[in-house]
């Protein structure tokens, strides 16, 4: 398969499947846009198996074969393929060197969901959001390139647990209907809250405690913007618009859950299309979010 055609599939999966970060990725010059387009490609295609309705030993076997996908991709397609997915991930791993063991970590974190791994308390849902978000960025950030990235790199790790931990936030109530609990039992159990519902779907706990529970999520997770927006500063300009825009939706996400918690146990909360637009567009004339 040609490159070309491989990362057009990429920059069409990722158009049409990581509609948020879509917009920042678009303001990438071509081959940077490329590039990331087909880390997203490929980590898309780890979630899908990690949330699809197969059973879970099918998952698993899934996942270990995307890490044989990998290793093929690291020693550069010698069999060849016609995967577009991969056609194009080792390509941008010659042009960028990818750190393609962080795909590894998303993988972890995969089987972790798969397995319905519980978190007892914040270090190890930290550890979490480490391999499915930080993972990418530190992905993005050798796309994006940095002058020192032995130092930005954990920067970018904790753009991506602040960009988790709003994901977190935002689907409580869809992971609850999935029977999957991310917030650290610890924390449940401090506000009184055990997020189990009626027969009617109303949540049993006391409203007030609720909301305490997730005020304190979002304020953990600003403190985690305000680490990882470091990164900012150490980008050039298109890659700092494409960074900020990304982070920036999802920042503005959190602020708005933040300031209206109810709306998170009413399901999940998105911002409109124009919303993100701008975003992206204050990213390109330099703005931070």
């Amino acid at each position: 398969m040609r490159t070309g055609q491989a990362y057009a599939d990429c920059v069409r999966i990722t158009r049409q499947q990581a509609r948020n970060f879509s917009y920042g990725i678009r303001l990438l010059p071509a081959p940077k846009r490329d590039a990331l387009s087909a880390v997203y490609a490929f980590a898309r295609r780890i979630d899908d198996i990690g949330d699809g309705d197969l059973a879970p030993e099918v998952k698993l076997k899934g996942l270990e074969n995307a890490r044989s996908d990998l290793e093929a991709v690291g020693a550069g397609l010698e069999g060849g393929t016609d995967d577009p997915v991969l056609v194009a991930l080792a390509d941008a791993t010659r042009r960028f060197d990818l750190p393609l063991d962080a795909f590894d970590d998303l993988i972890d974190g995969c089987r972790a969901d798969v397995l319905g791994t519980g978190y007892p308390s914040f270090a190890s849902l930290r550890r979490y959001c480490q391999c499915v978000a930080g993972s990418i960025g530190r992905l993005s950030l050798a796309v994006f390139g940095s002058p020192d990235r032995a130092r930005d790199e954990p920067i970018a790790d904790d753009l991506g647990v602040a960009l988790q931990l709003t994901n977190i936030l935002r689907d409580v109530v869809e992971d609850l209907d999935n029977g999957r609990v991310y917030l650290p039992a610890d924390e449940l159990r401090r506000f009184g809250c055990t997020l189990r519902r009626d027969e009617d779907g109303d949540f049993v706990d006391d409203p007030d405690d609720l909301l305490a529970l997730l005020e304190f999520q979002a304020v953990r997770a600003q403190e985690w913007y305000e680490r990882g927006l470091r990164l900012l500063d150490a980008l050039d300009g298109r890659s700092r618009a494409c960074c900020a825009a990304m982070a920036g939706i999802y920042h503005r996400l959190l602020t708005r859950m933040a300031l209206r918690p109810s709306l998170v146990l009413r399901g999940r909360t998105a911002l409109p299309d124009w919303e993100k637009a701008l975003v992206a567009c204050v990213a390109l004339a330099g703005g931070t979010p």
